[in-house]
C-alpha cells in the first residue's frame, strides 16, 4: 500500500563551500524580516498587549489636571508618587507580578506632573503676567510660532464685528511706555483688529471715510493680508495692550490686542530658512490651485497641508455638519496617504505582502524606515510644527507601523507610547479635543475596526467595503460623544459621507502634495497635477453639501458631557441591536429604509410626523435668535423673504424646514446686521428674482456687504419706495415707509437714523392682513400714523412688532392697529430686556395674542381672516 509522505528538510544556514552567494531579487528584499511575497495573511497573533495603556492614561489625567493646580500640590504629586514607585520597587512587595506595572504607572504620572508643573510655571513666569493683570499698555518684540487665521465676522446686536486674526505667539522683549525693555519668553495671544482704528485718539480726522481715496481703500483691504502672510519664526515688533487670558487653564500668559488699523506688521527679524521654504511651497501650491473652481480652490490646500484661508464659512458648516471636517485639518491620514506611497496601499495593513515603492525599488527595511523618517519631517515642516501637526505625525506613524508589520498586537502599545510622550513632551495636549479625536479615531481604527470588518465579511460584504464601513463606523462611535460636546448635535450622514469621500481624499492629497513639490521648479507642471486634483476635492465638497442640505442631516443633542455618557450609551445599544440585526437581511434593509426616510424627510411625510410646516401656511416667523427673518409663501416652494437675521445657518434651515426653493424677492427693511447678515443662507442653493432695499445705506459696511452679495449671485439690487405696489402668486404688498426723505429727528435713547428708514410692508394674502413695522422707533411711528396710508393701518390681522418688542413704541399706533395677533422676533436670554414688559402689556390690552421666538420658536400663521391659526416648529 502507498502512503503518502510528508518530509521536512532543514534550511542550510549558510551556504556551502560549492555554492555561490547571489543576490536576491527586488522583490524579495521585503520578504525578508517576516514581508513574504504572496503571502495573504499575516501570522496568528496573540491577545493585543495593553500593559502601556494604563500608564499612557495616567499621564495623560495628570497632564490635563496639573497645569490647573497650586505648586505645592504638583511638588506633592510628584513626591508622593516617587514615594510609592520605590516602595514597590525596593521593598518587600518588589517580587509581586502587580509590582513593576504599578511603579512604572507612578513613575509616567510623575513625570507628566513635573512636565505640566514646569509648562504651568512658564506661564506665571516674568513680568508679562503682571502687566496683563494691569492692562498695561506695551511695546513687546514677539515671536509667530503657527500660521495667523482670521476669525469670522461675528454680529453683537445689531452691528457686526469686523473680523480679528489671532496669532500665536511667544513674547521675547516687553516694556511699557518710557521702561526698560526686559528679555523674557511667555506665549501669548496677539489679536490683531484689522478694521477701522477706533481707539481713542486715533479716530478718523473730520471728512475722512466719504472722500476716502481707491489707494485708502485698497490699504485697508490689504492690512489683514499682511498679517495673514507671516510665517512661523518670524519676530514683530508690536505696541499693544495686554490682558489677562479669558480662562484659567489657558496655555498663553496674556492676550496682546493691537490696533493694527491699516497699518502693516513690522518684522525685527525674518522666519528661519526651514520656514521661508515651506512658506514657498504652500504659496506656490495655493498659486497652482488659483484657477481651479471655488470649491477645489479651497479645499485642495486644506486637504495636503491644512491651508483653509480660502474655505468660506458656508463650506465650513456643511463639513462640521457631515462629520467631514477632519478632512480640512492636517491629521494622520494626510501622512499615512504619503506614506502608502512607499509602503503600499492602506489596504494591505492586515497583510504581510507589500506593493508600494519600496519593494519595487529594492529598498531594503532601515533604508525604507529612514524615508519614512524623512517624509515625516517634510511633513512636519511644511504643515507647520504646531501642537496639532505633531500630533498628526505622531498618529500617522502609528498608521505606518501598521502598514510596514501587519501586526494588529503591537499597534496599541504604539499607540500608547506616541500618546506618552506626547502628553510629556507638551501637557497642554492632554487638554485639547483635538487631541482626544484624534487618539480616539486611530484606536477605532486599530482596536474595533479589524474586528467588524472580519464580522461584516462572515456575513458576505465585499472585503473593501467591510474595511471601510468598518472604519468608518468604528471611528463614529468612539469620537462622536465627544464632538456632540463641541457641536451639540449628532450627524446622521457622518457614515456614509465618510464613506463617499474615502476614495477622493487619497487620489486629492497624492496629486495636491505632487503640486506642491513641483510648484518651484514647474508651475505649469504643478497647475496640471492641482487640475487634475480639483476633480475629486470638488467630489468632497459636494458631498459634504448634499449631506448637510438633507433635513434631516443631524439631530440636535445636549452639548455636556452628561449629553456624551447618553450618547455613549445610546450607540451602544445601537450596535448591540445592529449585532442582532445582521442575522435578518429583511430586518437590515427595514431600518435602512427608515433612516433614509428621517434623513431625508419628503415634504408630505415631514408634514405627517412633525405637523411642520402646517397646511396652507401664509406666514412663517423664523427663530434666528436676536434679529428678524420672516417668510411670506408665494406658492409651492417659494415665498418672499423678508430680512434674514444674522446668521446664514439658521435662516437656511428655517427655509429648508419650509421646503423654498425659489425667492422672488429679498426685501431687507433696513442694514443693521440683525437684519442682513444671513443674506447668503437665503441665496444658499436658490433661485432669487431681486433683492429690495431702503435708501438710507447706513451702516455703510453693511450696505457694501449686501452689494458685494448681490454682484456675486448677479442679483438686481433696487430700493423700496414708499407707495409701491407688487405681487407674487396669490402674495401682494403695499410698502407704507419710509417716504422719499426719512425724518432724521429720534428720540433720546434710540438708535433711529437706519432703524427709522426701516421698509415697512402692508401684506395680503387669502383675506389676511399682515403689518410688518421693521424696528421703525417712535418718531417714525408717530410719522407713519400721519402718512396717507395711515387710513389702511386700522385692525390688521397680524402684527410683526418693531424692533424686537423694544420699550421704544408709539402706544397710540399700537392701540390704533389694533392686531388680533402680534409677532415679536428676539433672541433667548438676549442682553437688551427684549421683549419690553409694557410692550407685551400694551398688546395684550388691545386683546391680542402675543408670541415670541424666544419662548415659542418659529411661529407660522395659517387660515383666513375668518380663522386664523398658529403653529409652532
Amino acid at each position: 500500500m502507498n502512503t503518502d509522505e510528508t518530509r521536512v528538510h532543514r534550511p542550510e544556514a549558510t551556504p556551502g563551500p560549492e555554492e555561490p552567494l547571489t543576490r536576491p531579487p527586488r522583490a524579495a528584499v521585503h520578504a525578508a524580516s517576516g514581508h513574504r511575497l504572496g503571502a495573504a495573511h499575516p501570522r496568528q497573533e496573540g491577545p493585543a498587549d495593553l500593559r502601556l495603556v494604563p500608564p499612557a492614561l495616567a499621564a495623560w489625567a495628570t497632564a490635563a489636571l496639573v497645569p490647573g493646580v497650586p505648586t505645592g500640590w504638583a511638588v506633592g504629586v510628584v513626591t508622593g508618587a516617587l514615594l510609592l514607585a520605590g516602595a514597590l520597587l525596593l521593598g518587600p512587595a518588589r517580587r509581586r507580578p502587580h509590582a513593576p506595572p504599578a511603579a512604572a504607572l507612578l513613575l509616567c504620572v510623575a513625570a507628566s506632573a513635573t512636565s505640566a508643573a514646569l509648562h504651568g510655571a512658564d506661564l506665571r513666569r516674568g513680568p508679562v503676567p503682571e502687566l496683563a493683570r494691569r492692562y498695561a499698555t506695551v511695546t513687546a518684540e514677539v515671536e509667530v510660532t503657527a500660521d495667523p487665521r482670521l476669525t469670522r465676522a461675528r454680529v453683537r446686536g445689531n452691528r457686526a464685528m469686523p473680523p480679528t486674526v489671532l496669532i500665536e505667539a511667544d513674547v521675547r522683549r516687553v516694556s511699557e511706555a518710557g521702561g526698560t525693555a526686559t528679555t523674557t519668553r511667555a506665549p501669548v495671544l496677539v489679536l490683531v483688529d484689522v478694521g477701522e482704528d477706533e481707539s481713542e485718539g486715533e479716530g478718523e480726522s473730520e471728512g475722512e471715510g466719504e472722500g476716502e481715496s481707491e489707494d485708502d481703500r485698497a490699504r485697508a483691504q490689504a492690512a489683514p493680508s499682511r498679517w495673514l502672510n507671516l510665517l512661523p519664526t518670524t519676530r514683530l515688533r508690536v505696541t499693544a495692550r495686554l490682558s489677562p487670558p479669558r480662562r484659567d487653564g489657558d496655555r498663553i500668559a496674556a492676550v496682546l490686542r493691537v490696533r493694527a488699523g491699516r497699518q502693516p506688521p513690522e518684522p525685527s527679524a525674518e522666519p528661519s530658512t526651514a520656514q521661508r521654504l515651506a512658506g514657498r511651497l504652500r504659496a506656490g501650491l495655493r498659486e497652482a490651485t488659483e484657477d481651479l473652481p471655488a470649491d477645489a480652490r479651497a479645499l485642495l490646500p486644506g486637504l495636503v497641508v491644512g491651508d483653509t484661508s480660502r474655505v468660506t464659512p458656508e463650506l465650513e458648516e456643511a463639513f462640521k455638519e457631515t462629520d467631514l471636517t477632519h478632512t480640512l485639518a492636517v491629521s494622520g491620514a494626510n501622512f499615512t496617504i504619503v506614506l502608502a506611497l512607499l509602503l503600499g496601499p492602506p489596504g494591505l495593513a492586515q497583510r504581510s505582502e507589500r506593493r508600494g515603492l519600496a519593494p519595487r525599488l529594492g529598498l531594503r527595511l532601515r533604508t525604507t524606515a529612514l524615508l519614512g523618517g524623512l517624509l515625516a519631517l517634510a511633513f512636519v515642516v511644511v504643515c507647520r510644527p504646531d501642537p496639532s501637526v505633531l500630533r498628526a505625525a505622531a498618529c500617522g506613524s502609528v498608521a505606518l507601523l501598521a502598514l510596514a508589520t501587519g501586526r494588529r498586537r503591537s499597534l496599541l502599545p504604539a499607540l500608547a507610547t506616541a500618546v506618552l510622550l506626547l502628553v510629556l513632551y507638551d501637557p497642554w495636549l492632554a487638554r485639547s479635543y483635538g487631541f482626544l479625536l484624534s487618539v480616539l479615531a486611530t484606536g477605532a481604527l486599530l482596536a474595533l475596526a479589524p474586528r467588524w470588518s472580519t464580522a461584516l465579511r462572515r456575513r458576505r460584504v465585499p472585503p473593501r467595503l467591510a474595511e471601510a464601513l468598518a472604519a468608518a463606523g468604528a471611528a463614529q462611535a468612539l469620537c462622536a460623544p465627544v464632538v456632540v460636546v463641541l457641536s451639540q448635535r449628532v450627524s446622521l450622514v457622518g457614515v456614509p459621507c465618510n464613506l463617499l469621500v474615502e476614495f477622493a481624499v487619497a487620489p486629492a492629497t497624492v496629486l495636491g502634495f505632487a503640486a506642491l513639490a513641483t510648484a518651484p521648479v514647474a508651475m505649469p507642471l504643478a497647475r496640471s497635477l492641482a487640475w487634475c486634483g480639483g476633480w475629486p476635492a470638488e467630489w468632497t465638497a459636494s458631498i459634504a453639501r448634499t449631506g448637510a442640505a438633507l433635513p434631516g442631516a443631524g439631530l440636535d443633542w445636549p452639548g455636556s458631557w452628561t449629553g456624551a455618557a447618553l450618547l455613549a450609551l445610546a450607540t451602544v445599544g445601537v450596535l448591540l441591536a445592529g449585532r442582532r440585526l445582521l442575522r435578518h437581511p429583511w430586518w437590515c434593509g427595514v431600518c435602512a429604509l427608515l433612516l433614509v426616510l428621517v434623513v431625508v424627510q419628503p415634504p408630505p411625510l415631514a408634514r405627517v410626523i412633525k405637523g411642520w410646516p402646517p397646511p396652507g401656511w401664509r406666514m412663517v416667523m423664523c427663530d434666528v435668535g436676536q434679529g428678524d427673518a420672516l417668510v411670506l409663501a408665494a406658492g409651492e416652494g417659494t415665498a418672499v423673504v423678508v430680512d434674514a437675521g444674522p446668521d446664514p445657518a439658521l435662516i437656511d434651515h428655517c427655509l429648508r424646514s419650509l421646503g423654498i426653493s425659489r425667492v422672488p424677492l429679498v426685501l431687507l427693511t433696513h442694514f443693521h446686521a440683525d437684519h442682513v447678515a444671513g443674506l447668503p443662507g437665503v441665496l444658499r442653493g436658490r433661485s432669487v428674482g431681486a433683492i429690495e432695499t431702503t435708501a438710507l445705506e447706513e451702516p455703510e459696511d453693511q450696505a457694501e456687504f449686501v452689494r458685494r452679495q448681490a454682484a456675486a449671485g448677479q442679483i438686481p439690487l433696487r430700493h423700496a419706495a414708499a407707495g409701491e405696489q407688487r405681487r407674487s402668486g396669490p402674495l401682494s404688498w403695499q410698502v407704507v415707509w419710509p417716504p422719499p426723505s426719512p425724518p432724521t429727528v429720534t428720540a433720546p435713547g434710540t438708535e433711529g437714523g437706519p432703524n427709522d428708514a426701516s421698509v415697512t410692508l402692508l401684506v395680503r394674502t387669502a383675506d389676511l392682513r399682515l403689518l410688518l413695522l421693521g424696528d421703525l422707533e417712535p418718531p417714525a411711528q408717530r410719522e407713519l400714523a400721519r402718512s396717507p396710508a395711515a387710513a389702511e393701518l386700522t385692525g390688521v390681522d397680524v402684527l410683526k412688532v418693531a424692533h424686537h418688542g423694544s420699550a421704544h413704541q408709539d402706544f397710540a399706533l399700537l392701540r390704533r392697529i389694533a392686531p388680533r395677533l402680534a409677532l415679536i422676533s428676539c433672541g433667548e436670554d438676549n442682553t437688551y430686556g427684549h421683549p419690553a414688559p409694557a410692550t407685551v402689556a400694551a398688546l395684550r390690552a388691545q386683546g391680542a395674542t402675543v408670541l415670541r421666538t424666544d419662548r415659542d420658536g418659529a411661529v407660522a400663521v395659517a387660515g383666513t381672516g375668518r380663522e386664523l391659526r398658529v403653529a409652532e416648529g
